[in-house]
């Protein structure tokens, strides 16, 4: 299986790959497309066989045929190849030790079989795709394996010739699939930018591409990101725009992402490397910052579906070690120790977000009724400061296509300085979380073990290993904030949905109810474990006993 070298090829845009045992899957989130998934072996149809390049290798190196092949094969489970999937070797280790078993291995000549195609493979697609047969393409050379899956109602295209093939997919697909980045679609017509102005001012920042064509893409799904793709020359550069209608507490964040990037790739966290901040609002409309493209894979689905459990841990080891390696960095040396204010960070936040929520709130809610009351009695006594980055989750970071690496850390908008535990417990939020709830996918439902991932328990004790530290003892408190800060970002998508303002998700009042409910789950946990020594006030004699 070629997972990776399929989807790092360019023409991959918006995808979403999973890994099956017969070859890859296509699959692309679209409101204007009748087809939602293309279906092709992973080998000899649109990328070149690895069969084929070994066998010319060894015709030109005069190497007995099958050599390759065999030393692939040989040894079971702890053949190279399998060692290499399961990320025991890097690839220098597998060119290595595949190289001594090419030169210890005498073989016969190689002789390959064909299967006849089962119907069944085909349907397996569809069933692990959700999809009906007449929503999906299907791509092969081989008139066997096309008459089969036609005869399920998969649309088949024939590849003689790759280029030929890829031209009848776009004739079906109905958009074209070369020369794009990753995650990146058109510019939607009510988010274009003025080119002219772009192109002077990038001609002014990289003097050294003064004439270079302009390509502008968009990145991401949500209808009010101002993320867009820059392909200027040799360049491919990412811009982030400020929006012209900031519905974050926050308020305008590209000047502070800017500087924080710059501040953390001095002091070696993976972020971007950002290239100039722009804040003269006459050049595009609003301030802007641009950064060089990080090239990786970044994960939408947090249960990773198409990597092995191993990798599976490995990707959360990861993730815990940087968001560390964030919380340790020296205020003073990286010169932001005026971010943000020091000292009750989750006082300020709480007084922030529940203001918030009542300029948003649309219905009463119970349980944020209860949570905006009962938060403030329950602030920890100290709270460490350093950079916190506000939103870190799985899908935020970048990691490497072959290695448990996080390469970038992106989505700094609500960074500042404040207490690390609020950003641990803000990335603890999808264990809780059902695996399709819209707003942020979850693994309440699923089987970790069997997975292979770590659970919010032990994946907390990573970063605590990490950081030194024992996990705090009010933890549910900071599990119950994140939620009651997660149900008032959906109330406000809510809202200004309803206003007819342009939003960076879908959110529903079901939605922000079920998160809220979340939180005071949490809150009832906290408040249990400290009810006995809470001092006796007149607020806590208004709550009554089903509250506490």
């Amino acid at each position: 299986m070629y997972l990776w070298s399929f989807a790092r090829a360019p023409h991959l845009l918006r995808a979403r790959t999973r890994q099956h045992p017969r070859g890859l899957i296509w699959r692309w989130r679209s409101g204007w497309c009748h087809y939602k998934a293309v279906i092709f072996e992973a080998s000899g149809v649109l990328l070149p066989s690895p069969h084929k390049t070994a066998a010319d290798w060894e015709a030109r190196n005069c190497v007995p045929a099958g050599t390759i092949q065999q030393a692939l094969l040989s040894g079971g489970e702890n053949s190279p190849s399998l060692k290499y999937r399961r990320g025991e070797l890097t690839s220098a280790e597998f060119l290595q030790e595949l190289g001594q078993q090419c030169f210890e291995i005498m073989v016969d000549s190689y002789r390959e079989g064909t299967c006849k195609p089962d119907p069944h493979v085909y349907q397996l697609c569809l069933e692990r795709l959700g999809i009906q047969p007449q929503e999906s393409i299907f791509l092969d050379s081989s008139s066997q394996n096309l008459k089969a899956a036609a005869q399920l109602g998969i649309k088949t295209v024939k590849v003689d010739d790759p280029g030929a093939a890829l031209k009848e997919l776009e004739t079906h697909l109905g958009f074209p699939l070369q020369g794009f980045v990753p995650y990146t679609r058109a510019v939607r017509p009510n988010m274009e930018i003025p080119r002219e102005n772009l192109q002077k001012y990038l001609e002014n920042v990289l003097s050294d591409e003064a004439k270079a064509p302009l390509v502008l893409r968009q990145f991401g799904h949500g209808q009010s990101t101002r993320t867009y793709c820059v392909k200027f020359g040799d360049h491919l550069l990412v811009l982030k725009k400020e929006p012209c209608d900031l519905w974050c507490p926050s308020g305008p964040s590209v000047g502070r992402e800017y500087r924080v990037l710059k501040a953390l790739a001095e002091a070696g966290v993976p972020v971007p490397t950002v290239l100039s901040l722009c804040e003269d609002s006459s050049t595009l409309g609003t301030p802007f910052y641009l950064m060089e493209h990080c090239p990786g894979r970044v994960y939408s689905d947090i249960s990773l579906p198409a990597l092995q459990p191993h990798q599976r841990r490995g990707v959360y080891a990861a993730m815990s070690q940087v968001l560390s390696q964030i919380h340790s960095i020296n205020l003073r040396a990286a010169k932001l120790e005026d971010f943000g204010k020091h000292g009750n960070y989750i006082q300020q936040q709480v007084e922030i977000w529940t203001k918030q929520y009542r300029a948003m709130e649309t219905h009463v809610i119970p349980a944020m009724e209860r949570l905006i009351e009962w938060l403030p009695l329950h602030f920890p006594e100290s709270q460490k400061t350093t950079v916190v980055h506000g939103d870190f989750r799985i899908d935020n970071l970048v990691f490497h296509p072959d290695r448990p690496e996080v390469l970038a850390v992106l989505g700094w908008k609500l960074s500042t300085l404040g207490d690390p535990i609020s950003d641990l417990a803000n990335n603890c939020m999808a264990f809780f979380l059902p695996p399709h709830f819209s707003a942020l996918r979850g693994l309440r439902t699923c089987d970790l073990r069997h997975l292979g991932v770590p659970t919010a328990e032990e994946y907390s004790q990573m970063y605590c290993d990490h950081m030194g530290m024992g996990l705090p003892e009010n933890w549910n408190f900071y599990m119950a904030f994140a939620f009651f800060r997660l149900a008032v970002m959906l109330q406000g998508l809510h809202k200004c949905a309803l206003a007819g303002m342009p939003t960076p998700g879908e959110s529903s009042p079901e939605d922000t109810e079920f998160v809220a409910d979340l939180a005071w789950e949490f809150a009832i946990k906290e408040g249990f474990r400290v009810f006995d020594s809470l001092p006796s006030t007149s607020t806590m004699s208004r709550l009554t006993p089903a509250k506490l």
